[in-house]
């Protein structure tokens, strides 16, 4: 299936159906008075995100969607039916904003979570509703209100706990099909990859996460070289970013350490352009290819120096295997401590953070 993470739609919702002005007319039954009913509601388009929808390709070819109007009221008090509701499934994690204003309306990052894009019309009222003491015949009514119509701009930004960054051949499409279940395509030459893949990493029975592998970048992506910044959005919601780094050359006059360097600030250099908030994120540098050096640790501590790195840094071949069991259980422990801090911040804020300690199991003060 074709990986399609934008589209623009226009959504109308259904007009609410006109109400009836009408009489009572019974043999036997004089003066029978008003009974126009009032007209149905128009249908209104509704979002939910589904996690078992992965792309939007389906909003690129059917960009309309309008509901159908309610019923016109009819006499002896009927009501106008009405409209059944359109349902738009989406994937998990779209963004869903004004494509005129670019005003963000809705953010659906859970299964099932439901939100009314376009709200149907209200019926218009039947003349049963003017009549009184001083109005015995009445032959008012009010006419449907229209739906709502927006046009919506569709953006995902994909779900994951890790991303993957580095330049074309840096090996994240072998780094992802080796510790998870995604399997992208992998060959012997830049961009490969052409559109995000997702993978779920399986580090025991009770514990796993999810990593996002986009397209490499390379130096001017912020000028559209390449692929450009165009999948960078799907780094957006990783806490971690695990930063690839090519240590192999098959020319012996290429200095691998100022090359790789070199790639390092370039590559920090596009991030930091894109979105300086990407850029602050937590990142760790990974040396990757090692099999291919006679002495990785020495490379490892080179590097590290030329780029004045302090951060978490660790050295694995992908294809062989060798560092990557190390790397995912440092990624799911760091992880499952994010994770924990995040749930006890909220816990705070809620007030129903209780300590382990029995003399202080109660609910936090408010002005903590």
């Amino acid at each position: 299936m074709k990986f399609v993470d934008e589209a623009i739609i226009q959504v109308i919702a259904g007009k609410g159906g006109d109400g009836a002005a009408s009489f009572r007319r019974e043999k036997y039954v004089p003066r029978g008075g008003p009974d126009g009913g009032d007209g149905g509601r128009g249908a209104s388009i509704h979002m939910v995100a589904d996690r078992n929808v992965n792309t939007l390709i389906d909003y690129r070819y059917a960009r309309l969607h309008r509901g159908k109007a309610g019923e016109n009221g009819r006499g002896s008090q009927q009501y106008g039916a009405g409209a059944p509701d359109i349902v738009l499934r989406v994937p998990v994690g779209t963004i869903v904003s004004d494509a005129d204003t670019g005003e963000v309306l809705f953010d659906l990052t859970q299964h099932d979570q439901q939100v009314t894009v376009a709200k149907g019309g209200k019926g218009g009222l039947g003349n049963i509703h003017f009549k009184s003491s001083t109005n015995r015949a009445p032959r008012q009514f009010t006419p449907g209100e229209p739906g709502e119509q927006r046009k919506l701009r569709l953006e995902l930004k994909l779900l994951a706990d890790v991303g993957l960054l580095g330049m074309p051949n840096a090996g994240k499409s072998t780094f992802i099909s080796k510790v998870s279940n995604a399997r992208p395509k992998i060959a012997d030459y830049p961009f490969t990859t052409l559109h995000p893949n997702l993978g779920v990493v399986r580090t025991s029975p009770a514990h796993s996460f999810v990593v996002a592998d986009i397209p490499g970048l390379i130096e001017g992506a912020s000028k559209g070289a390449g692929l450009g910044h165009q999948f960078l959005r799907h780094l957006a919601r990783t806490r971690l970013l695990l930063h690839l780094v090519d240590m192999s050359s098959l020319d012996p006059d290429v200095d691998v350490i100022e090359r790789a360097a070199t790639e390092v600030r370039t590559l920090a250099d596009e991030l930091e352009r894109y979105d300086p908030e990407l850029h602050a994120k937590p990142r760790w540098l990974i040396l990757n290819k090692i099999d291919m050096l006679d002495k990785p640790e020495q490379a490892q501590a080179k590097l590290c120096q030329a780029l004045d790195w302090n951060g978490p840094v660790y050295s694995i071949s992908a294809l062989t295997g060798q560092g990557t069991r190390e790397l995912l259980l440092h990624i799911q422990e760091w992880l499952d401590t994010q994770r924990q801090r995040e749930q006890q911040d909220q816990d705070v804020a809620d007030g129903t953070w209780m300590s382990d300690d029995p003399r202080f199991d109660r609910p936090l003060p408010d002005d903590l």
